[in-house]
């Protein structure tokens, strides 16, 4: 690795307490493990660590004193630091501690607590927001470029006669590569759009026919139903990713990236979105048979909407636990006029869908009125996206997000959660571990923030949601 120029000489690595969107302390994840604590030593960064910042999640402090830690107590920590990094936004208290001019680096979620932005502000405290910093330009694997282009052969058909919006597409099964595909399928707005299980019969297909395109991935999916053969008998559209990958793969690849200049922004950089709805999802699961044991899970009504990065782990959870048929919703199927159809007699709702800024707290995709009168009683809505009096969600009920200390509510005799911290949810070491590494990336590798404001990379710098301040 090219050597550093360190601006931020001194970092502090601070234990999780109560803060705004952390009630009770229930919050027990640490940013950084001892083990990256040790990268940032090596490369020659002073590291202050508060004493059991890391017990939450069975890190000891021996481990980060035998990493280079320095230990310090909570009185201490906060004082004279170049860059103060924590997981989650800070109590109020601990802001008057910070020197002006210092960068604070956590989940600031700004936008969400108005009045705890202004005393950063008002005190001259640098913030990186760890949620905005994205990839700079956005990285595309050879795998998810042959998923959009796979799917996109699939409906070139479709596109090209204008019929797309009469076409209900079902992905049968899921892997990495069909999730690719279905958000390839959801951009170009189809009637409908479903992922099957493999397990699916054909006689439970109520779908079939020529307004029909079943894909699916031959490499992983064992046809033991022999449903391809009798779809493809009676009309079916039906395409074979794999299949496409050994005639037209690496052409279709090629071609992509000659065609595409990159976006100059990507995916979240510190993030653990796939985790996200999977945590969310299965605790939506896990209150819908609470409130519906005799229901056969297999044959539940499941409605995802979105079909990005936190979607689709909402859904790999959805399949793995042997959902039948999961509703994939888009921006044609949210439209409110047809919303209230994939909702009516829905078992468990599960929202992936974030809404532009300036439509939140206007527009709802899923409203009161829709837990009134026509989601069934016992039913459970999981809002993976979450907000706060002053940033909405895109279902209505959720005022702001839920915590551990209360994670649902029943409004309607609906269940709702919209968890802040969705991965606290049975994965707080295996998440944390994930974020200490993307958060050691960002510092000294790929976007090397230790370098200073004055040099951030087009990723991060939209990330500094307060400042630049100097000293």
């Amino acid at each position: 690795m090219k050597k550093l120029s360190i601006k931020f000489k001194n970092i502090a690595l601070v234990k999780e307490i109560e803060s705004p969107e952390n009630p009770a302390g229930l919050e027990k994840r640490v940013a950084l493990t001892p083990k990256d604590v040790g990268q940032l030593t090596d490369a020659g960064i002073k590291v202050f660590v508060e004493y059991g910042a890391g017990l939450g999640v069975g890190f000891e402090d021996a481990e980060y004193l035998e990493n280079g830690a320095l230990m310090q107590n909570a009185h201490e920590i906060y004082v004279n630091k170049d860059m103060i990094i924590k997981f989650k936004g800070p109590s109020l208290d601990s802001i008057s501690q910070m020197k002006k001019g210092c960068t604070l680096f956590c989940m600031a979620h700004f936008h969400s607590f108005p009045d705890r932005a202004k005393m950063l502000e008002d005190s001259n405290i640098n913030v990186i927001a760890m949620e905005e910093i994205v990839e700079s330009p956005k990285i595309q694997t050879d795998e998810q470029i042959l998923a959009r282009a796979a799917m996109a052969e699939a409906l070139k058909n479709f596109i090209e006669d204008k019929s797309i919006s009469d076409l209900k597409i079902f992905v049968i099964g899921r892997n990495e590569r069909l999730a690719g595909a279905v958000r390839r399928a959801g951009n170009r707005n189809p009637s409908s759009l479903n992922m099957l299980h493999t397990d699916v019969k054909f006689e439970e297909l109520k779908d079939k026919g020529t307004g029909t395109l079943y894909f699916y991935d031959s490499e992983s999916f064992n046809d033991k139903n022999k449903i391809i053969a009798k779809l493809n008998g009676v009309g079916s559209h039906v395409f074979d990713l794999h299949e496409f990958e050994l005639t037209n793969g690496k052409t279709a690849i090629s071609e992509y990236r000659d065609s595409h200049t990159p976006f100059e922004f990507g995916l979240r950089r510190i993030q653990c979105l796939h985790e996200t709805g999977q945590a969310g999802a299965r605790y939506g699961i896990k209150l819908l048979k609470e409130n519906k044991p005799d229901l056969d899970i297999r044959e539940a009504k499941v409605v995802v909407l979105g079909y990005g990065n936190v979607a689709r782990g909402a859904m790999h959870e959805i399949y793995n636990q042997g959902f039948k048929n999961i509703n994939v919703l888009g921006r044609t199927q949210t439209a409110k006029e047809k919303i209230d159809f994939f909702l009516r007699g829905v078992d468990l709702v599960v929202n992936g869908a974030e809404l532009p800024r300036e439509i939140r707290g206007i527009t709802y995709l899923v409203s009161n009125d829709h837990l009134k009168q026509i989601i069934p009683k016992g039913s459970v809505v999981i809002d993976l996206v979450g907000g706060s009096e002053t940033n909405r969600s895109a279902v209505e009920s959720v005022l702001s997000c839920t915590f551990l200390t209360e994670p649902h509510f029943v409004q309607d005799e609906v269940t709702v959660s919209a968890l802040w911290g969705w991965p606290m949810l049975g994965m707080m070491r295996e998440s944390a571990i994930k974020y200490s590494s993307q958060i050691v990336d960002v510092l000294i590798r790929r976007e090397k923030v230790i370098e200073g404001l004055d040099n951030l990379t087009p990723g991060v710098k939209r990330a500094l949601v307060c400042g630049p301040f100097t000293h």
